[in-house]
């Protein structure tokens, strides 16, 4: 097989990756993918560091037997923790979701008051806070982590009272600071993106970095001349979880809009 028709690795502590999947179907519509999605382990957004990144050399060598030509790392928790381990390590592109979106976060904001979500371990990791001040030292970031989100979606409680109700807690805080542009930091928060839009009000922009993660990957593959040429058909994509294959199938159909046929459970 060339180099060019390999398949795309994208893996995710669960089925919140599936967002990046969306969008690199979307961009990238003739390559094929293989997605795992570690749903025997999450939330990583609680786990230290040294876990976060054993798992995703774990997952990363999981791919590799599926020759894949390039990975990316469509979990905010692993990209802050593990992302740059991963690259050292492994000869293949490597990309992640914080660079592409603190990008995006930057170009939306019109008063440089910047809100970031994500789990405990991403707010605490601070990878948006430095990467946004690096690339705009002037910007005012201000941090919200939201542990109870990422449960909410695996469970499927997108746009119930109980979503609403939590999003009322964690969205309180920044509601005051006026922001005006809010980082969804877990790829998991855009299915609540209209619970935490609804909650915020419409004078708040929201980023997701699964859009800018998916452009960064196409200039990558065209840099490297990895894009490939045999127009395969859209959404042709092999699903492989960690534990429980028909909760991710039932929740990752409303994500993609579409069934999800087969997911295969496998353990690492």
């Amino acid at each position: 097989m060339q180099t060019t028709e390999r398949p795309i690795g994208i893996f995710d502590s669960g089925i919140g990756g599936l967002s990046v999947v969306k969008e690199v179907q979307r961009v990238l519509p003739a390559e094929r993918l293989v997605y795992f999605g570690d749903t025997a382990r999450l939330p990583y957004g609680t786990k230290s560091k040294e876990t976060v990144v054993r798992f995703s050399r774990e997952i990363v060598r999981f791919l590799l037997q599926f020759r894949v030509k390039a990975i990316v790392v469509a979990c905010h928790t692993a990209s802050s923790f593990s992302l740059a381990a991963l690259q050292r390590e492994f000869d293949l592109p490597i990309v992640g979701v914080v660079h592409p979106g603190a990008e995006e976060a930057l170009r939306t904001t019109r008063t440089g008051r910047i809100g970031i979500l994500g789990t405990r371990s991403t707010i605490q990791s601070g990878s948006y806070q430095r990467e946004i001040k690096r690339l705009n030292p002037r910007t005012k970031i201000f941090s919200q982590s939201c542990p109870l989100f990422v449960p909410l979606v695996e469970e499927g409680h997108l746009m119930d009272a109980i979503a609403y109700q939590v999003a009322e807690k964690y969205l309180r805080p920044l509601k005051r600071l006026h922001v005006d542009t809010v980082l969804l930091g877990c790829t998991h928060y855009p299915l609540l993106k209209r619970v935490i839009h609804d909650v915020l009000g419409e004078g708040v922009r929201l980023v997701d970095s699964s859009h800018e993660t998916a452009e960064h990957l196409k200039r990558l593959l065209e840099k490297d001349r990895l894009v490939s040429l045999n127009g395969h058909p859209s959404r042709r994509c092999q699903f492989y979880v960690s534990d429980e294959p028909n909760r991710f199938s039932k929740v990752g159909s409303v994500l993609l809009r579409g069934r999800i046929h087969s997911v295969k459970k496998v353990s690492l």
